[in-house]
């Protein structure tokens, strides 16, 4: 009888789906660029420089082409208007990346967030809690800022 039921649960109640390293990858990229798109977006200006800047971030970081590159960010803006918030990517980050790899990618937030050289409250802000999303503590998270261009 208690096979029966662990049976059960087994079959129906436990996911015994296992991603493969390429899935978890995919999601990753995916995740790093909705969080960048949106960092171009959230002052409501779309500036040439910010756009050069996140295709530039997602090449160096990922080792991808330009039409991949085209692609994610397609992909991305299709899943930044269909999220209300940032925990779906900011966990699976948390999961998989140490925490240089996430200190690493708020200093490309900030670099995406100066890219038009102006300092803008909703980008401190966004970056601010992408930080304590991805569990970036303070003492990292505004030295960060020093990488930053510094004539703004």
């Amino acid at each position: 009888m208690i096979s029966h039921i662990k049976q059960f649960f087994e079959s129906h109640l436990l996911i015994k789906e296992i991603e493969s390293q390429n899935d978890i990858d995919h999601k990753l990229k995916l995740g790093c660029a909705v969080l960048m798109y949106e960092m171009i977006h959230v002052d409501e200006e779309l500036h040439d420089n910010e756009a050069q800047k996140i295709r530039h971030a997602l090449q160096q970081q990922f080792d991808i082409t330009e039409t991949e590159t085209e692609e994610l960010l397609l992909i991305a803006h299709e899943e930044k208007n269909n999220t209300a918030d940032y925990y779906r990517f900011t966990s699976l980050i948390n999961q998989h990346y140490s925490q240089q790899q996430k200190i690493f990618l708020i200093q490309q937030l900030w670099h995406i967030a100066y890219a038009d050289n102006t300092r803008d409250k909703f980008e401190d802000n966004l970056v601010r809690n992408i930080s304590e999303l991805l569990h970036v503590p303070h003492r990292h998270f505004s030295p960060t800022k020093t990488h930053a261009p510094q004539n703004i």
